[in-house]
């Protein structure tokens, strides 16, 4: 069996303080921090264990997990299980990055968000040097906050051009057309972004062969939808795995929607689904609105550049 599992620990901290977030500077308490660390000690040993698989995983922590040095231990040993075809995970990337060295950096990579306001732009680019220096495979992004535009631009420019800038819009914000074109110059998948998608009725990859993971080992088919599985510490999920439609009516974060079967985003960013790295430099015409509001999702509103542009960081 091939299977992804996005995992989310009951870690919630975070350094940052975006005003976006409703993590922005939580302190997690020292039994809260235990009790996270034995979670992730506790999916690490079953990930090690299920050798018959083979196995992507995505963490996606509500807070940072990357200074917290059992994430950090984690994705190193991970990433040297000859079963596990990729380890990633979300960070703002405040971490130091030499503890990296030790991972194997075919397995492991980063998805990386940029908060203008939270670090100085030098130390963030300086962050991307060395983990290019480390030949570590990453994406970077920011959230498309009209205050963030300049601050996005200034990046891309600095940014070795093979290394992928993604924007993400921003949760409630309505894009008019001359705005959206700003941040499509930067991220040519923005149009994707823009709009949440319709989902309810068509076939996803969660359920099947994508899982969500919480501390406890229950499973669910993704983040977003609340229905259990299962568990995955007692195998009760396996006989749970199935096609099935998405019971929801749209779908607006790339997490969950880069699995939906009427998107063909598993093309898109083939060999980089979970670290959010496209197989080339993606070219993207604008996605039309329908009557409903919501955006169309046909295949042939996405054009791919040439193979071998984004790959790894070198």
């Amino acid at each position: 069996m091939d299977l992804t599992i996005l995992y989310r620990g009951p870690l919630a901290s975070c350094d940052y303080d975006c005003p976006y977030c409703p993590f922005a500077k939580r302190r997690d308490t020292t039994a809260q921090l235990r009790a996270d660390r034995a979670a992730l000690e506790r999916f690490e040993a079953w990930v090690a264990g299920q050798h018959e698989d083979r196995l992507s995983v995505l963490f996606t922590p509500w807070g940072e997990g990357l200074t917290r040095s059992w994430y950090q231990r984690t994705l190193v040993r991970l990433s040297r299980q000859p079963h596990v075809r990729r380890v990633a995970i979300q960070t703002n990337l405040s971490c130091r990055t030499d503890w990296l060295d030790e991972a194997d950096r075919d397995t492991a990579a980063l998805w990386c968000t940029y908060h203008p306001g939270q670090t100085p732009h030098e130390r963030f680019l300086a962050k991307t040097r060395q983990l290019r220096d480390l030949n570590v495979r990453f994406s970077v992004g920011v959230v498309g906050l009209p205050e963030h535009l300049e601050a996005a631009r200034k990046l891309r420019e600095e940014l070795p051009e093979e290394v992928y800038l993604w924007v993400n819009a921003a949760e409630g914000h309505a894009y008019t057309d001359e705005q959206a074109a700003r941040w499509t110059a930067l991220d040519p998948l923005f149009p994707l972004s823009r709009h949440p998608h319709a989902s309810a009725g068509l076939p996803c990859r969660t359920g099947e062969s994508v899982i969500s993971v919480d501390g406890d080992g229950t499973v669910r088919r993704c983040h977003f939808v609340r229905d259990e599985l299962g568990n995955l510490y007692d195998g009760s999920y396996r006989t749970a795995l199935a096609p099935r439609p998405c019971p929801l009516t749209t779908c607006d974060c790339h997490i969950g929607y880069v699995h939906l079967e009427s998107l063909p985003l598993y093309d898109v960013f083939a060999g980089g689904v979970l670290e959010r790295i496209p197989r080339s430099l993606p070219t993207v015409l604008p996605v039309p609105a329908l009557p409903s509001g919501r955006p169309a999702t046909a295949r042939t509103h996405l054009g791919l550049a040439s193979p071998g542009g984004v790959v790894r960081p070198t």
